[in-house]
């Protein structure tokens, strides 16, 4: 992959997968089994057939065995040895990846967790793109959700206020005015596996 593929697409695909799945017994989510593959490759295709031409996928719990079981082409692999601290960390170090190469317009980020949400959602919203200074979010019943498109101009505000668990919601909340929301209820389902009972979404 060349350097100037992002000049068709000025959106990048960053996937956050580091988590060690606390409530589900230390199972990482990343590895979880959904139609005979781990989670991560869902989330990851879901973004790449969704536009995003590279993506860059966030590992932490489990990183060394989630490079050796997932395939993952077109990706970027980054790690986060600080993932246990919550995933405002890997945030941040997604985030901090995309400074180092091409100039990308956007990051649009995905969690590795949300097998409802496809290509279809991941399209809708990167479709909202039209700057650097773009905020975007998919939304279910106008309520926000993930994947949320931010735009370079915003990168430095986001990693400064990611901390802990919170992500970007703290950043997303000040800035509500500026989100545009697309609807996405129609074409993916926004559940979380978080939990035991979670896993039955899970085929």
């Amino acid at each position: 992959m060349d350097d100037n593929d992002h000049g068709e697409s000025p959106v990048v695909g960053v996937l956050l997968a580091a988590g060690g799945g606390r409530r589900l017994g230390g199972r990482p989510k990343a590895l979880l089994s959904h139609r005979g593959r781990p989670l991560v490759e869902h989330a990851a295709r879901a973004l790449r057939e969704g536009g995003c031409e590279r993506v860059f996928v966030v590992l932490g719990a489990a990183a060394d065995e989630v490079r050796a079981r997932a395939v993952l082409p077109g990706c970027v692999l980054v790690d986060n040895p600080r993932w246990a601290s919550g995933m405002g960390s890997s945030l941040r170090a997604g985030l901090a990846s995309l400074t180092t190469g091409p100039a990308y317009g956007a990051a649009l980020v995905m969690l590795v967790d949300q097998p409802g949400i496809g290509p279809a959602a991941v399209a809708r919203v990167r479709t909202a793109y039209r700057s650097p200074g773009t905020l975007a979010a998919a939304s279910y019943g106008g309520e926000r959700g993930h994947p949320v498109l931010f735009g370079a101009d915003h990168w430095a505000g986001i990693a400064a206020d990611a901390t802990g668990d919170q992500g970007a919601r703290g950043y997303l909340m000040s800035h509500a005015r500026d989100i545009v929301l697309v609807e996405c209820g129609d074409v993916a389902e926004p559940y979380d596996i978080d939990t035991e009972e979670d896993l039955s979404h899970l085929e």
